[in-house]
This record gives structure tokens, sequence and C-alpha cells, in this order.
């Protein structure tokens, strides 16, 4: 039974969740997404979010208010008689009187297996811990911090070297597919709803520039993880010298090898670095104001000797 559907969401990740709705034959009354950004580099150019371009491009109503805390927009979200609002990273607070204005509530497309990574990076928090599975789970949002009972769930493994864009579009799928599902089984009531876990509960806080910074004095493993979790943004980096200056080194792709040295120290000609304990080698780097390049190719331009430092 097709639904009356108020979609909320902003980044790329919610653009297939936004399409299969749509292929799927609900009823879309609007489209809420971020404003336009600054973008370009001037920063002068407003840029309309992934979102809006695809609801655009589907014919469909677009709403970006900066807040849905005001009366006016709350009634103005209230008016369009929705059956059910479906939220995939919208990026704003839904405040009470618009998670209950409409007739079945709102669905969020939440990428973790909740209640572990509840919050704003859990794609990027998962890796970096060194989760071996994550998943996409469809749940009713309450007030609280993703703390609403789950509907449904699909697991995802996480292989050792996958980096977060890697995760980030296999889960943008299951997403899709999911909350199809969900409208589906909601159409015809039989969709049933699930009191998350008390225990195991952990935040994905928003990345902070501040940890982007490799700390090569960490165990192999965390290292790994900490680049490949940051992989393709906003990306670890540290510091080489090049050419007898000091550059800005962002790190996209490494793998665990075998190696002892100083940390930080550069092992073989193959751009493995020790570590605090092991090693890794990176496979993928990227120069500032460069492209991304394989080690070689990259070893190749600036010609790297074994010993030097890596900061």
């Amino acid at each position: 039974m097709p639904l009356r559907v108020i979609f909320m969401g902003t980044p790329d990740f919610s653009v297939p969740t936004l399409r299969a709705i749509a292929e799927a034959g609900h009823d879309i009354a609007a489209v809420y997404t971020q404003p336009p950004r600054a973008a370009g580099r001037r920063g002068l150019e407003l840029t309309p979010s992934p979102v809006q371009r695809e609801a655009e491009r589907l014919g469909l109503e677009v709403r970006t208010p900066t807040s849905l805390k005001g009366e006016a927009e709350q009634q103005a979200f209230a008016a369009l008689q929705a059956d059910v609002a479906v939220v995939v990273a919208y990026g704003l607070l839904l405040p009470k009187p618009v998670l209950e204005a409409t007739r079945l509530g709102c669905l969020n497309g939440h990428a973790s297996l909740l209640p572990r990574w509840r919050g704003a990076a859990p794609i990027q928090r998962a890796i970096m811990a060194g989760d071996a599975e994550t998943g996409m789970m469809v749940m009713r949002m309450e007030e609280g911090l993703d703390t609403g009972p789950v509907a449904l769930v699909e697991k995802c493994a996480i292989a050792p070297d996958m980096t977060a864009g890697e995760l980030h579009d296999r889960l943008m799928a299951q997403g899709a597919s999911l909350m199809v599902d969900a409208l589906a089984q909601l159409g015809i009531n039989c969709l049933t709803f699930t009191p998350q876990a008390t225990e195991g509960v952990t935040y994905a806080r928003k990345i902070d520039k501040s940890e982007t910074r490799v700390d090569w004095t960490r165990p192999a493993g965390e290292v790994h993880n900490h680049i490949r979790g940051l992989s393709p943004f906003p990306g670890a980096w540290c510091e080489v010298e090049i050419g007898g200056r000091m550059e800005r080194l962002k790190l996209l792709r490494s793998t665990l090898s075998d190696g002892v040295g100083e940390s930080g120290g550069i092992l073989d000609d193959r751009l493995t670095v020790a570590c605090g304990s092991g090693a890794v080698r990176l496979v993928e780097v990227q120069r500032a104001g460069g492209r991304p390049a394989a080690a070689q190719e990259f070893l190749r331009g600036a010609k790297i000797e074994k010993g030097t430092k890596l900061k």
C-alpha cells in the first residue's frame, strides 16, 4: 500500500533511499534537506545538497529550513498530512511536535548495529574501533539520540582493509532496500518494533580535525584502523620531508605488514612504516594539492629513502 511520505536527508548517503522510495510508488509530499552551503574555491557559490539535487530531478517539493524548532515550521510540516517521515542523515534535530506530526511516526535509517555507535559518525567509528561487523537498521525515532526501537536489521561484514568510503557505499545501498521493505510492511500494518538492548551502548561522536593526524607510536592495528576509518574524508595524515621541506601527506589506504623499527620510520622501498608495535604498509597516499597515488607511483616522484621519518 503506497504511503504519503516526508523524506528528510542531506548527503550522498541519503540519495539512494529517496530514489528507492520514489521508485516504489510512494507519494513523497516534500523533501527536507539542509540549506545550500558555500562552496567553490572562494566559498562564494551556494551549492545545494545531494538530496536537494535528486529531489529536484524527481520534481519533488524541497524545503530547506535552518531549524524545526519554530512553531511556523512545525505547523508547515504537520500541514503536509503525511503518513510517515523517513529520516536518513538529515542533520537537524527533530523536536517532539515534528516526531508526532505524522500518522505513523518517523522512521530512521541508521548505519550501525544499535545500540552500538549511536550518533553522527557510526561508519568511521566502527572501522576506527576495529569492529568486524556493522549494518543498517530501520528504527522508530524518539526524542533521545538514536534510542528508538528497531524494526529491521541487515548486517554487513567489515573486511580487514575496508575503508570508510567503501563501507559507506555498501551500507548506502543496503539502507535503501531496507527502508523500502520497512515502508511496505508499515503500509499493511505488519512492521513490528523491538526495544534496543540496554547494554553495549556506545556513541559515535563527530570526527574532529584534531584527531586526524596519525600517531605512529600506537600499535600497527590501531594505526591501520585510523587510516582506513578516515578514508577518504576527512583523511588521516602525517608530515614527511620531500626535497628539503616538510609536506603534509594524506593517507588513503594501508595494510598490516611485518617490520620493526623506530615509530614512523620507513623500513623499505614499499612504504612500510614502523609503528609502536608492528608496521603498516601504505598502499595509497595523496600529496597536498595532488591526486591520490599508489605508493610506488608516489615514491617515484618523491624519492623518499629508507629510514626517512614520518611525523
